[in-house]
């Protein structure tokens, strides 16, 4: 059993040391509505060159492209009848696969509301990482992208592009873009024209993912989602794109060797838990500076607390055990641990005071 442990202290580091490689590649969920004969419900590329442009219409076809404009891993597409705007079956089967962004071009404003739901019980019911680009969607989540921009004439494509259909693009920049930096003034090339606001600070502070030109490129305004309303569990470092990308990225890679490498496999006493807790600070510490704060104590620890009420739940009074009693105290199969950790943004805001 213990000669496991080394193996899956390497795991765990090894993650945090490609973590930047893996958040660029993302994956992608595409929702399109398709009548072509031939093309199956379900189908996942892993490369623009896969498509067949037979098997799509031709609109269909340049949303393909604009998602592959950014550089996703992989790209799954559910495909549904054209007059069908009943979401459900279709999130149903997306649901039990893994992927980053969804993103429906052809969405009416119902369908926003219904994916808008979805994201939501995915991330806080069922601890699922997805996240959504929609189209004029004032979620206030952080797992919704609200993209606003319209009329947008792309070089990609013949005619222009709405809001809910550019979210394609949108979504495939997020899904491919490094943790080392944020779409924050992501320059857009293919842009000819788009409707970008006048009032860019306001349309930012109210959750909106907004195109501006600075005269000379067309480009994405500041990276953040739709969470207006902050909280103490939630606090305004959630309203970011790139610090929910840390998160999202964090907590699977812990869920998932966790239950690829620990359950059923590991003792659960306190020396157990004391070297899951090492790997785990290992990994964390793997993740400076470009995911987490190299100026901030990420810690983890054996939490006490959890432990206490837990062991109090049975009927058992722990008023003589002090912190190290209980530390070692055995949970059963529960394994409560605390984690310390501040998440890193990039550099976007300048304040030079220049003294002559």
């Amino acid at each position: 059993m213990r000669k496991g442990l080394p193996q899956i202290d390497i795991i765990f580091q090894s993650l945090g040391l490609t973590a930047i490689e893996r958040s660029a590649r993302g994956i992608v969920a595409l929702i399109l509505h398709d009548d072509t004969e031939g093309g199956a419900e379900l189908t996942i590329y892993k490369s623009v060159t896969d498509v067949d442009p037979e098997q799509w219409s031709e609109r269909n076809y340049d949303y393909i492209k604009l998602v592959y404009e950014g550089t996703p891993t992989k790209v799954i597409i559910y495909r549904m009848g054209t007059e069908n705007f009943n979401y459900g079956a279709a999130l149903k089967i997306l649901k039990n696969y893994k992927w980053n962004y969804l993103t429906i071009p052809g969405i009416n404003e119902e369908g926003v509301t219904t994916v808008s739901a979805f994201i939501k019980e995915s991330r806080e019911q069922n601890h699922k990482t997805f996240k959504a680009v929609l189209p004029n969607c004032k979620a206030d989540h952080e797992g919704i992208i609200n993209f606003t921009t319209d009329n947008i004439q792309s070089s990609l494509s013949k005619t222009a592009f709405s809001t809910a259909e550019y979210c394609a693009r949108i979504c495939g920049i997020l899904a491919g873009l490094s943790l080392q930096r944020t779409c924050t003034y992501y320059v857009l090339n293919d842009i000819i024209s788009a409707d970008t606001p006048e009032d860019p600070d306001e349309r930012v502070d109210k959750g909106e993912l907004i195109l501006i030109f600075d005269g000379e490129n067309f480009k994405i305004g500041r990276g953040v989602n739709s969470l207006v309303s902050f909280t103490t569990d939630k606090g305004e470092d959630f309203s970011v794109i790139k610090i929910v990308e840390g998160m999202d990225l964090y907590q699977d890679d812990i869920r998932d060797t966790f239950e690829k490498n620990y359950v059923g496999k590991i003792r659960n006493d306190y020396a157990g838990k004391q070297m899951f807790i090492a790997a785990l600070r290992a990994y964390q510490k793997s993740l400076t500076p470009d995911v987490l704060d190299q100026g901030f104590d990420n810690t983890a620890e054996i939490d006490v607390d959890a432990q206490r009420l837990y062991v109090e739940g049975k009927g058992i009074d722990t008023s003589s055990m002090d912190d190290t009693a209980m530390a070692r105290y055995n949970t059963g199969s529960h394994v409560f641990v605390s984690s310390h950790v501040k998440f890193v943004d990039a550099m976007e805001d300048l304040r030079l005071v220049c003294h002559m």
